[in-house]
């Protein structure tokens, strides 16, 4: 279990400032389990922020938006505009 929920934090780590991942992404086959790791994590260097709802929809709502929108990420309305901010594996 230890190695899984590293796994996920290294994905994490691994977004660059400008982009995102889903929890998807991050957790391949286990959305939620990548969420869980993220809502027991209290590590400030984890870029938490950069990671989004397969949907653009943030789950951490106007702190979220303005964390990404520093980092320059566009949105569409209120969602991440996924076509140019998702991450490409």
């Amino acid at each position: 279990m230890a190695d899984r929920r590293e796994a996920v934090l290294q994905r994490v780590r691994a977004t660059p400032p400008g982009f995102v991942r889903t929890y998807g992404d991050i957790s391949p086959g286990a959305p939620r389990f990548g969420g869980q790791v993220l809502s027991e994590t209290h590590d400030p260097e984890i870029p938490w922020h950069r990671i989004v709802r397969a949907d653009g929809s943030l789950a951490k709502g106007d702190r979220q938006r303005r964390l990404l929108e520093r980092e320059g990420v566009p949105f569409a309305g209120g969602r991440v505009d996924m076509r140019a901010a998702r991450l490409p594996d």
